[in-house]
Formats: C-alpha cells, sequence, structure tokens
C-alpha cells in the first residue's frame, strides 16, 4: 500500500545498515579466502636454502711472478700459488661447482704444474662422483677454469650470455684469444647439446641461494657468485680477486680489461659478503691455511 513506502529521503533503520555492513564484511572475507592459495598467504616467500661452500685446490703453479696478479706489484716478486675451484652442496643433493679447472695435456705440458690432480678425481676423492655433478658455474672463459668441465658430464653450465657471445663463435671457434681454441669448440659443444645456460648479466639469481655478479672484468664478462651458508653470504671471487692482498691493500687485479671497475667490483664484494674472511679469491694459497680442512685438498669456507 501506498501508504506503507519508507520516505526515500529518510535515512535506513540502524539495525539494517548494521546488517548490511556485516554482510559485506562476510562476503570480502569469503572472496579474499577463496583467492588465496592453499598453502598459505600470498605474499609469503619460501626462505632461500642454506649451501656449503668448500676450496678444492687440484695443482700448484710455482714461482709465479706477482705483478700478473697485483697491480703495481715488485716486478721481483713471486708467489707459488694455488689452483683451485670451489663445490657448492645444497639441498635436494644439488651439488654446484664454481669453475672446473683443467686437464688438458697441452696446458699440463706448458704449464707444469705440481701436486696435479685431475679435477674430477679431486671431487671423487672428496667422495662425490664426477657424475653427480648438477651444476657448473663458469666465472670465465679462462683455460684454468672452464678446461674441466666436460669432465662432470651431467653439470648445467651457468656462463654469463655476454661472456659466451664474445668469445665463441656461431661455427665454435673463438672469437677472442681469452678462450683456447679446444675449451671454446667444447663450450660450443655444449651449448648445442642443451646444457648450457646463458645468464642474462648481473645480480641473477640462478639457484635458490646461489646469485651470480658482474663488473669485475677480469674478461669481458667475467661473474662472481654470492652463496648463502650458514654463516651468511660467502663471495666466491674466482679470479676477479686473485690474492687477500688485492683485497687487503684496495688494488686491482693486474690482468683486467678495466682497473676501476675491478675496484669497484671488490668494494661490492665486501658490502655482499657476511664477513670480510668470507670472500674467497681465486689463487690464494693462504686460504687453505685459514680454514679448516675438509679433506686433504678441500678447506670449508665458514
Amino acid at each position: 500500500m501506498a501508504g506503507s513506502q519508507r520516505d526515500p529521503s529518510r535515512p535506513a533503520r540502524p539495525e539494517r545498515a548494521r546488517a548490511a555492513l556485516a554482510s559485506a564484511i562476510v562476503l570480502g572475507v569469503s572472496l579474499a579466502l577463496l583467492a588465496a592459495p592453499a598453502h598459505g598467504p600470498a605474499l609469503a616467500h619460501p626462505r632461500a636454502p642454506e649451501w656449503e661452500v668448500y676450496a678444492l685446490r687440484y695443482a700448484t703453479v710455482k714461482a709465479f711472478p706477482v705483478r700478473y696478479l697485483v697491480a703495481r706489484a715488485d716486478t721481483a716478486r713471486k708467489a707459488d700459488i694455488a689452483m683451485m675451484f670451489w663445490l657448492l652442496e645444497g639441498p635436494d643433493r644439488r651439488r654446484v661447482l664454481v669453475d672446473a679447472g683443467f686437464y688438458r695435456q697441452k696446458f699440463l705440458d706448458a704449464w707444469k704444474p705440481a701436486d696435479f690432480m685431475k679435477p674430477s678425481d679431486v671431487v671423487n676423492g672428496f667422495g662425490i662422483p664426477p657424475d653427480s655433478i648438477t651444476d657448473i658455474i663458469v666465472s670465465h672463459v679462462h683455460w684454468d677454469h672452464l678446461d674441466g668441465a666436460d669432465l662432470f658430464p651431467n653439470a648445467t653450465i651457468w656462463i654469463q650470455r655476454e661472456e659466451y657471445e664474445h668469445h665463441v663463435g656461431a661455427d665454435g671457434r673463438p672469437l677472442y684469444p681469452a678462450i683456447d681454441t679446444l675449451d671454446a669448440r667444447m663450450l660450443f659443444a655444449m651449448n648445442q647439446a642443451g646444457r648450457v645456460r646463458l645468464v642474462p648479466g648481473d645480480a641473477q639469481e640462478i639457484l635458490p641461494g646461489i646469485t651470480v655478479y658482474t663488473g669485475g672484468k677480469h674478461t669481458f664478462a667475467s661473474q662472481y657468485a654470492g652463496v648463502r651458508t650458514a654463516k651468511g653470504t660467502v663471495v666466491v671471487a674466482s679470479d676477479n680477486c686473485y690474492l687477500y692482498e688485492n683485497l687487503e691493500k684496495h688494488l686491482a687485479i693486474a690482468q683486467t680489461l678495466d682497473s676501476a671497475s675491478n675496484l669497484a667490483a671488490q668494494d661490492r664484494m665486501k658490502e655482499l659478503a657476511a664477513a670480510p674472511r668470507l670472500i674467497v679469491p681465486g689463487h690464494d694459497a693462504a686460504v687453505f691455511a685459514r680454514f679448516h680442512a675438509a679433506s686433504p685438498r678441500a678447506v670449508k669456507i665458514e
């Protein structure tokens, strides 16, 4: 009836307004619950895994001129340098190498390293079958870091896209002398087989808890790795920092395409690492005195 209709100019009764508000809240909560993933809040992120980091020594080069390692070093200085690579052990039996050493006879004949052991034998002696290595992070294309990659037949290779494309031609031939002909052919064949992952630049987390960085300029696009461990971030510098002396005296490496960039990379390593002692240079024999032995040829970085 006309007399029972509410005047639209009058506000709704308070109890009706409260009921309408409650219905809206219930509906909104229901929709939010339906939209949320079953495993938890939408903004929750899993914690990155913690890795264990080891330096493995496969040879020594005796009486190496320090002027080739440290800018402006005394030309008369010489030192025995460690030839090493690094093992990262993570969850789910993921086993990652940073670099892979060398083993081809031409390099053994040219450099005559002392106490040489094939990198795959060093890994096996550490209790890890070489065919169980899942990944190799190649810091750069020099023979003493890349040459041993094919000793680990099941590993995925991670290298900077610019490093690969600058050095390896479309036919597998070397484009610049920084990479050896045999190693260029090997890396090309691995890429053709689908085993190479080309990293698209700086600060890329290629595996959970492992991030690679550029800027060291040892080669065109050399990279180093930041690794999350129980002690905080370890920086595996490889040849972007040869010796502890580079870090402690803030001196660029002698073999770099850009000294200013290399020094900036060293400063960045100090910011990334949980402590200065957790920056591991590429060839300093003192690494094997500063950390506890894990085997006759390995120390644990912690």
